[in-house]
């Protein structure tokens, strides 16, 4: 468990990602076979050229190779791997080159549209990338001519991969090996996001020309009761609209459903593509003009603009016979089609918190 925040504020710190923790704990190990050396932490370099040290919790001869662990360290971000055990088993080879292995806790590609193959461990590019130039270097130093088997572990990997999309995506038995920078920013939810990507990627080139972006359990919910859309086809967005729509850009698909809660769908509306209270607040003045223009008097508006909440709003002009929801829903699907291609087919639709429809727009 974390230590409790400090009461006087700081700046967040960054942390390291698990293909950081994979490039140390390979090159340890290898570094161990090659030429004896040991130590308790060791140095590498991140894709931009900075160099870190990190801690070892062990190194050391194993079977026919040696293995290196370190402790994932994300720093302030919420990351499922923070404080995870990564560790690496090396053994070499007699022919050049580097063979990625999916060890305990990291899982293994097993459908098509992520940019590793059918059958591939779940070791992204970059992290390979990192291992690869690492080991070759050792390998120059050494006067090493062979080989390297890297296989990459994640203790109770399968577990912590429970909590996120990975068995969505067809990433099953673990965890992916992740970063393209080297680094764990806070509150980036630069991870989220690419899994966002990956979603539709999966979807896309697994024939689902009609997937729906959802930003909650309720919502997805509502997606299977109206359309018996399968898992691999709903995409569990949050608060990251953005990140759908701008994707859409580059693999269209025939059908965006866009699925969410009042208050969430009236910041898209708004124009927000980040629905989080962080970064997007719902205008309540804003809503009584969406409701007058559909009918609310003078009285229903003051009444919205002086609400706590927005579904205290909506039970208001719900209440009143206005159709606010739809309204709402129809502003929503106004900006979301400013984004994505025009062959994209776009609708909204607004739920309460029991997952009961409460607006909808494009819906054919």
């Amino acid at each position: 468990m974390r230590d409790e925040t400090a009461e006087q504020p700081a700046p967040l710190r960054s942390g390291l990602t698990t293909g950081s923790c994979a490039t140390a704990t390979s090159l340890a190990a290898a570094r161990l076979l090659l030429s004896g050396q040991c130590d308790d932490a060791v140095q590498i370099t991140l894709p931009k050229g900075r160099q870190v040290q990190m801690r070892l919790e062990f190194c050391r001869l194993a079977g026919p190779g040696a293995e290196a662990g370190t402790l994932k360290d994300a720093g302030d971000d919420p990351d499922v791997t923070h404080g995870a055990l990564l560790y690496s088993q090396v053994r070499l080879l007699a022919e050049p080159g580097v063979r990625f292995v999916a060890g305990i806790g990291v899982g293994t590609v097993t459908r098509p549209g992520l940019v590793l193959g059918v059958g591939e461990p779940a070791i992204n590019p970059v992290p390979r990338r990192m291992m690869t130039e690492h080991l070759q270097r050792l390998a120059l130093e050494c006067d090493y001519a062979g080989g390297f088997e890297v296989t990459v572990n994640v203790q109770d990997g399968d577990s912590l991969a429970l909590k996120t999309m990975n068995p969505r995506l067809g990433i099953l038995g673990g965890l992916s090996i992740l970063g393209t920078s080297g680094i764990v920013r806070p509150f980036s939810c630069a991870a989220y996001i690419a899994s966002i990507h990956q979603g539709i990627d999966v979807a896309k080139t697994n024939g689902y020309e009609h997937i729906a972006a959802c930003t909650g359990n309720a919502s997805e919910d509502t997606m299977r009761r109206v359309y018996g859309i399968p898992d691999i086809a709903l995409i569990e967005m949050g608060d990251f609209v953005g990140a759908v729509l701008k994707h859409l850009r580059k693999v269209p698909v025939g059908k965006l459903s866009i699925c969410g809660g009042f208050g969430k769908i009236s910041k898209l509306a708004a124009g927000h593509m980040d629905l989080h209270s962080r970064h997007s607040s719902i205008d309540l003045p804003q809503l009584a003009g969406w409701a007058a223009a559909v009918g609310a008097d003078a009285a229903l508006q003051a009444a919205i603009i002086g609400a706590n909440t927005s579904q205290q709003a909506l039970a208001l002009a719900s209440a009143a016979g206005v159709g606010l929801g739809d309204a709402v829903c129809e502003h929503a699907l106004a900006f979301a089609r400013s984004v994505v291609p025009a062959q994209v087919q776009v609708e909204v639709f607004a739920i309460d918190r029991q997952g009961g429809i409460v607006g909808r727009a494009g819906v054919r």
